[in-house]
């Protein structure tokens, strides 16, 4: 896909569709499909990770979506340990599914992981004592170097991280705190500081915070349709941003800008082009 000026990028996750799902959110998906030039899905696809749950969301999405889906898995997903026909599923129907993975899009790079558990800042568990404990952070600590991998890969200066697990836990205030270590790990922070990825979108946090920081000012957002539904009940429960991919990081603001779905303009791809 050739790069346009600007981008516009509509974010959802969590959809957890079921067996009986299909329909649910074809209006959803029909709607981001007339405002956003890519959508972006940070895991859960599925509610048991069962192959026919991810048939029926992508008959909704062949039904109603007409541009780019980028995706990643979620905990969920893998629930039923299908994760191999799912991937196969999602790939089959045109879904870009990352899993330590990047793909450019209308010039934005995006670099996708389901991310993992850990906890955040002093708190964040270390790899010391039993083996189980070990293995377990290491998990974190392997996603972590595949998100790097896959910024590595972009070319673009306008790159975008997908999750499935927080990198932060600004974005999981809300839910008891008791579960902050299940809900992500900011071991998956660094990467993003280093490649300076201009936003970070991610879900699983039901209850969480729709937006949050970096350590280092990176945005990051909680897109989760729970959150979504409940943080801005008066709009349609997904977030759409633009990437202004014609400014570059020494001439003007090359980050990211939230845009008003109650007046959203046109989209890149219906924008005229000009005559060479």
């Amino acid at each position: 896909m050739q790069p346009t000026d600007s981008v516009r990028i509509a974010a959802v996750s969590d959809v957890h569709y079921a067996k009986t799902s299909q329909g649910s959110l074809a209006p959803l998906f029909a709607t981001i499909a007339e405002q956003a030039d890519i959508l972006v899905i940070p895991g859960d696809l599925t509610d048991y990770g069962l192959v026919d749950e991810a048939r029926a969301l992508v008959k909704d999405l062949n039904t109603s979506v007409r541009i780019p889906i980028v995706a990643v898995l979620g905990n969920h997903d893998y629930e039923s340990d299908q994760v191999d026909d799912l991937k196969e599923i999602f790939t089959s129907a045109g879904v870009h599914l990352l899993d330590g993975d990047a793909v450019e899009l209308l010039g934005v790079g995006f670099a996708g992981i389901k991310g993992f558990a850990g906890g955040f800042g002093r708190g964040a568990l270390g790899p010391w004592g039993e083996h189980s404990i070990k293995a377990f952070v290491q998990e974190t600590v392997q996603e972590a170097l595949k998100l790097e991998s896959a910024l590595a890969r972009l070319t673009t200066e306008h790159k975008v991280a997908v999750l499935h697990y927080a990198p932060i836990r600004e974005t999981v205030e809300g839910e008891p705190p008791e579960i902050f270590p299940w809900l992500g790990s900011s071991r998956l922070e660094e990467p993003l500081t280093r490649f300076e990825v201009k936003a970070v979108f991610h879900g699983h946090a039901h209850k969480g915070a729709p937006e949050g920081k970096t350590s280092t000012g990176i945005p990051v957002y909680n897109v989760s349709l729970a959150v979504l539904k409940t943080n801005y009940p008066d709009k349609p429960p997904f977030r759409l941003f633009e990437i202004d991919t014609g400014a570059t990081g020494e001439g003007g603001a090359s980050g990211i800008t939230a845009v008003d779905k109650r007046n959203p303009g046109r989209r890149a791809s219906d924008r005229p082009v000009a005559a060479s």
